[in-house]
């Protein structure tokens, strides 16, 4: 491996570091200033992929993996909420992975872009689930910041939600809206509920 194929993937890294300073710009719209970071949101949503897909007996890995690159584009196109989406189309994802990957290992970077063609494919369980888990994580991130007095977030939680697609994901967000958003923090401290 030539060393400077290497030199490409550790520009990617430090690209991929700008997601956490990257803002979640829809939650603007919700009245949010300071909205989660799209590296915030990748992660958690990568988190209930897992789950998702385990209880969906699709291959959880797999999920995980696609839903840690479904935002991998925005280091190039920002996070382009729906009302922007009205006024500049949004760029192809697997064309924008396709230029963040040029130059590094072939192995390597074939693999994101299939990554990325999977996921925008919406065909595989694991796309599937793990785009239900990006719109599970929508909802409870807007959960959240309704908890925290953001009374337009209550738009994203009900969209999300109408977005979710296998029964998993559906039962899941059930669940999410019966329960308090510190119901874990009792539980640990043996509070009851």
């Amino acid at each position: 491996m030539a060393d400077d194929r290497l030199a490409e993937v550790a520009k990617f890294l430090y690209e991929a570091g700008t997601l956490k300073n990257t803002a979640r710009t829809g939650w603007w719209m919700a009245g949010v200033k300071d909205p989660e970071s799209v590296a915030d949101h990748s992660w958690r949503t990568s988190l209930i992929a897992t789950i998702i897909a385990t209880l969906e007996g699709a291959d959880p890995a797999r999920a995980a993996f696609l839903a840690t690159w479904h935002d991998s584009q925005e280091t190039r196109t920002g996070d382009v909420n729906y009302l922007g989406r009205k006024y500049a189309p949004q760029a192809d994802p697997e064309a924008v992975t396709a230029d963040q990957v040029t130059g590094m290992p072939d192995v390597l970077a074939s693999t994101i872009r299939d990554l990325v063609a999977e996921y925008e494919a919406k065909e595989t369980p694991e796309a599937l689930c793990a785009r239900d888990a990006d719109k599970l994580e929508c909802m409870i991130q807007g959960i959240e910041y309704k908890a925290q007095g953001y009374a337009n977030a209550q738009r994203w939680i009900d969209n999300s939600r109408g977005r979710i697609v296998t029964k998993a994901g559906q039962e899941l967000a059930r669940a999410v809206l019966a329960a308090d958003s510190l119901d874990w923090l009792r539980t640990a401290l043996g509070e009851k509920s």
